[in-house]
């Protein structure tokens, strides 16, 4: 037998390819694969730029009302200790009207 005459293991399994049709089989390798995934994430319907930006805009929302509503709660603390200071001070200086 010829060894030349069977072929090696490791050319069956190679394929050669111009550098140009590999690149576009990589290209749509990829997209298929981008497309795959935002069909499982539910955004295939060539709109999902857009449904990205609007769950980004709601995050940010949602970020800046909790920030809100913290800062919101610290001014309510902090008006109702001072509230209190001042009406004990009223008190403790009789200018409430209170008994003597």
């Amino acid at each position: 037998m010829n060894p030349s005459a069977q072929p090696n293991a490791t050319s069956e399994s190679m394929v050669n390819l111009p550098q140009d049709d590999f690149e576009a089989l990589l290209d749509r390798a990829a997209e298929r694969g981008a497309e795959r995934v935002l069909a499982h994430l539910g955004l295939e319907n060539g709109h999902a730029a857009r449904d990205i930006r609007e769950l980004r805009d709601l995050l940010w929302a949602w970020r800046d009302a909790r920030r809100t509503a913290w800062q919101t709660t610290v001014k309510v603390i902090t008006t109702g200790i001072l509230a209190a200071l001042l009406v004990g001070a009223a008190i403790k200086l009789k200018l409430m009207g209170g008994t003597q």
